[in-house]
């Protein structure tokens, strides 16, 4: 939603501003310019990129206008559903948690967060370390390791959509001028006709550099960013459950104290506060 507000904004700005300076909105409105641009930008991006990385910016392009940040419910969430696992382990054993491991979605641990449960890569994060804690001997700094590579392996896949769009926006002034150059050589074809027919077919051409120009900084470009952003924030929710699966697994702590160790990483602006966090953990246990 804030993405539409700011597309909002700058079509606004832009044509408003040029508007109350006495411009004809007709003269910006090219379709076939747009169409020159936006093809020619389309077709590159098709021509660069495999079919994977084409249904990641689609999917990424859609979570632009509709996904929403993590909140602090959504980190006391998870912390409470690995608080529960941990909690399981600890009275009952490694051995415990084999059937909520293997069928999450029929776990009472993991269908009570529904919203955690849609998350792919949080339920993979959490199921595959300990599936790899019950059926080897994998030394603490090992496994430390080996998530750190599944993370890092994780972000650069989720980045994929973002150096292509980055790219397409890259791409979009130079496609501007290739459409006001292309304006130009139909403007010549009519140096005879009288000077006001001359000038508002130069004036269409030179809406193809604008054009261009607006698509990258205004529309498309912001749209990389915030692929960007959505990317980094899936990374540091990652990470709060890695940190407190490995004080748990590898350090040996206490539910509660693993779930601190989480609680630690969470980005300041939806960090639970101590008291906030404890009060959450009585209330799952009641």
């Amino acid at each position: 939603m804030i993405a539409l507000i700011g597309f909002t904004i700058v079509t606004v700005a832009v044509l408003g501003g040029y508007l109350l300076e006495g411009g004809n909105i007709s003269v910006i409105i090219q379709p076939v310019e747009l169409l020159i641009i936006c093809g020619a930008a389309v077709g590159g991006f098709v021509i660069a990129s495999p079919m994977k990385v084409i249904r990641a910016v689609g999917a990424s392009t859609i979570r632009v206008f509709t996904s929403r940040p993590y909140t602090k419910k959504d980190y006391i969430d998870v912390l409470l559903m690995i608080n529960g696992i941990f909690y399981k382990i600890r009275q009952q054993g490694l051995v415990s948690i084999e059937s909520d491991v293997d069928a999450p979605e029929q776990s009472p641990l993991f269908s009570a967060y529904p919203r955690i449960l849609k998350n792919s890569a949080a339920v993979s994060l959490i199921t595959d370390t300990l599936r790899t804690v019950m059926t080897t001997t994998i030394a603490p700094h090992e496994l430390e390791a080996l998530i750190d590579q599944e993370l890092e392996a994780h972000h650069e896949e989720a980045m994929a959509p973002v150096h292509s769009v980055s790219t397409v926006a890259d791409g979009l002034p130079g496609l501007g001028i290739v459409a006001a150059v292309m304006g130009v050589v139909l403007t010549m074809g009519k140096i005879k006709e009288p000077p006001e027919v001359l000038g508002a077919s130069i004036g269409a051409a030179l809406v193809g550099t604008f054009t261009g120009v607006l698509l990258c900084y205004g529309y498309v470009g912001p749209m990389a960013k915030n692929m960007e952003f959505t990317a980094n924030e899936e990374l540091q929710y990652l990470n709060v459950i890695k940190v407190a699966l490995l004080a748990f697994i590898g350090g040996g702590a206490a539910p509660k104290v693993a779930v601190e160790f989480g609680r630690r990483v969470i980005p300041v602006e939806a960090k639970p506060t101590f008291l906030e966090m404890e009060e959450a953990l009585r209330g799952a246990k009641k």
